[in-house]
């Protein structure tokens, strides 16, 4: 009978080593997007927040009446190892005024001889400034397709949300980068 009672704790010793081991590897599989969540909401490692128009209108009055000033922002444009296209900022930097939109252009180039979907991932420099830049369009957001030789100019309508100037991490920063990296969209077969 005293037999009986180790082999017990071992069978249920083991079950509750694979329970374990089973949750640590859904967790695992779970990471990547619950960090990516997080970083969207709280605007943590440079991830910049998402806007509509009428956030936009608001961050917009919200300047006018405190006196915001301005901000410049520079524009970098690169492309994965061994992905075949051009990709570039239409204009290095823009001066800013603080939570008034404004676009500025990428343009991008299949240099390849066949069609070629790729996908942009951002981030923004300083990391505190990422909840700070508000993107309300952008060619992030979707995949691009371009076809052999193709060329297009893509748009980013963005603001600096003026809650920013009442943050004492942004106190003297002067500039933000916007940085894209295009890489190729994974095969779907």
């Amino acid at each position: 009978m005293a037999s009986v009672a180790p082999q017990n704790r071992n069978v249920r010793t083991a079950m509750i080593a694979a329970v374990f081991a089973l949750a640590m590897l859904g967790l695992g599989f779970a990471a990547v997007p619950l960090y990516r969540i997080f970083c969207q909401v709280t605007g943590f490692g440079g991830t910049t927040m998402r806007a509509t128009e009428s956030d936009a209108d608001l961050a917009e009055r919200l300047a006018r009446s405190a006196g915001a000033g301005t901000i410049s922002i520079r524009f970098d444009a690169s492309i994965d190892r061994g992905m075949p296209w051009k990709f570039a900022a239409a204009q290095p930097t823009q001066q800013v005024a603080i939570g008034q939109r404004n676009l500025a252009f990428y343009t991008a180039r299949n240099t390849s001889d066949h069609t070629i979907t790729g996908q942009a991932s951002f981030n923004v420099e300083p990391e505190q400034a990422g909840k700070y830049f508000n993107k309300i369009q952008c060619f992030c957001f979707t995949e691009q397709t371009l076809r052999p030789g193709e060329e297009v100019r893509m748009p980013v309508l963005y603001y600096v949300d003026p809650a920013a100037l009442k943050d004492p991490n942004m106190k003297g920063v002067e500039q933000i980068t916007l940085s894209y990296t295009f890489h190729q969209a994974k095969d779907p077969s």
